[in-house]
């Protein structure tokens, strides 16, 4: 406990803050990375949104859906990031919208870095959606968040070993008291950034005639659909009969999936402009 109230102490002082994190409310223009934030219901994904950006969000429905979406952004190492806290899901399997807009965005969004929030509390719970985006992205990062109320129902969770099982990082945070959030910073900039780089362990080993079959599939959506991200995740889907690809895949309405979790991005920073607020 001495530690966390030593971290804490350091994480609220002024002089840190001005060094590192600027938070920038809603003030989206111009930035260089895009942060997608992933997690269960009841993970205090939005008290870490809300950390980062400092207390204050830009709401408003996804395109052509009725799930709201929240956005904010801050400044980090001389870099502006864009959030976009997804709407709190169990899966990815796009069995509600909220599931759709979540996959949508980061499978075809392809954003920068997602932060994926786990409950340190309910971790088993949590891991079914964290491998489930690291089935779709390399650029993640495991916020454990909650390990403070883990620590009083005597729940010990060995973040280091967790981070070597999954291949990503894994950073402890209990955001509601800024415990973690300076940690957090550092790694999502280090991804982002490409200083860091992730190396998901994926669990399920394909048979060499399902690779096959999947290179085909794959091979064939890359060409009916240019700029299509993660072709070979799609394929996949098709493969195990997921209805909703399936539909969006024969009717064409996949290109205008792209299109419109790509627009949820803006405007990008020219490369080389300079971008400290």
């Amino acid at each position: 406990m001495t530690a966390a109230r030593s971290e804490t102490s350091c994480e609220t002082c002024p002089i840190h803050h001005a060094g590192n994190l600027v938070k920038l409310g809603v003030n989206l223009t111009g930035f260089d990375y895009v942060v997608a934030m992933a997690g269960n219901p009841n993970t205090g994904k939005s008290t870490v949104f809300n950390a980062l950006t400092g207390l204050r969000q830009h709401t408003g429905n996804w395109p052509g859906k009725t799930v709201t979406r929240a956005e904010g952004a801050f400044s980090y190492g001389g870099k502006r990031y864009k959030i976009v806290d997804l709407p709190g899901t169990y899966s990815l399997l796009s069995t509600s919208t909220d599931e759709e807009v979540a996959r949508d965005f980061i499978l075809f969004g392809q954003p920068d870095v997602t932060v994926i929030v786990v409950d340190a509390t309910r971790l088993e719970r949590n891991l079914n959606l964290a491998l489930q985006v690291l089935e779709i992205t390399d650029r993640a990062v495991v916020c454990l968040n909650l390990i403070d109320e883990a620590q009083r129902l005597g729940i010990a969770v060995d973040e280091r070993t967790l981070a070597r099982d999954l291949g990503v990082p894994v950073v402890p945070t209990a955001a509601r008291r800024g415990i973690g959030i300076q940690n957090l910073l550092k790694t999502v900039h280090e991804v982002g950034t490409g200083v860091l780089v992730p190396k998901p362990k994926r669990i399920v080993k394909h048979s060499p005639q399902l690779e096959g079959a999947i290179s085909q599939v794959a091979d064939a959506l890359e060409s009916r659909f240019a700029g299509l991200a993660n072709a070979r995740w799609v394929a996949l889907r098709l493969l195990e009969g997921d209805d909703r690809i399936i539909q969006a895949v024969t009717t064409g309405e996949i290109a205008s999936i792209i299109r419109l979790s790509e627009s949820a991005f803006g405007e990008r920073m020219p490369a080389g402009e300079e971008t400290v607020p």
